[in-house]
């Protein structure tokens, strides 16, 4: 009788958190932020919880579990709203290569050696430190790698921008526009003379390869 009710709070609980991840998104399947991280430990701590205490109604056992589901929906929904929120829960990425040159400054703020990112080339299959223009180590703790384009090394003076958005979902990224040296007088400049006057309009705005602003508008 034992057995059978553990397979069955088995094949309930399975169900369950089955269904719990699929509604909390696809994001949480793929690159867990620091938030995403810890409810994943705490469902699966739930779920043990709930297949070994047989004396306990399998009801109250899942309860806390579509809790947890509740607020990582409300979370979510909010950080939609909200780019403080969002920052706050999923951090922010951290340039670690810019222009080709390491900033040491910034991995010893995010605790990183080098180990670390001679690892994460590898992973990128990077042979070269010298092949790479930007690497953004992202909030997930991925490395993204932008490469130099091909002559580029034989052109030192040449600066190029991180292709930061400039502009998400109608509000100027002040921090991003500084990231790149500009401000917000020359940015609402050169979107007047391509015609654009009302920043809310624009759901994303950032500089292209050949440092052009590329601009998509809301429901366009």
């Amino acid at each position: 009788m034992e057995y059978g009710t553990i397979i069955s709070r088995t094949i309930v609980i399975y169900i369950v958190i089955l269904l719990v991840f699929r509604f909390m998104g696809k994001r949480e399947i793929g690159e867990l932020s620091v938030v995403d991280f810890v409810i994943s430990i705490m469902l699966a701590e739930l779920a043990v919880l709930s297949i070994e205490n047989v004396s306990v109604p399998l009801a109250r056992q899942i309860t806390p579990m579509l809790i947890l589901m509740i607020i990582q929906i409300s979370l979510a929904y909010i950080s939609l709203k909200s780019r403080k929120l969002r920052k706050l829960i999923d951090g922010s990425p951290s340039v670690i290569i810019r222009n080709g040159k390491i900033d040491e400054k910034e991995m010893r703020k995010q605790r990183y050696n080098f180990d670390d990112l001679l690892l994460q080339l590898r992973q990128k299959d990077i042979r070269y430190m010298s092949d790479v223009e930007f690497a953004i180590l992202e909030p997930s703790g991925d490395l993204s790698i932008i490469k130099k384009e091909e002559g580029k090394e034989h052109n030192q003076s040449a600066v190029s921008y991180l292709p930061l958005p400039l502009i998400l979902d109608g509000r100027v990224q002040n921090d991003h526009l500084k990231e790149i040296g500009r401000n917000q007088l020359w940015l609402r400049q050169e979107l007047r003379k391509l015609g654009y006057r009302d920043v809310k309009k624009i759901s994303y705005c950032s500089l292209d390869k050949n440092n052009q602003l590329f601009i998509d508008l809301i429901d366009e």
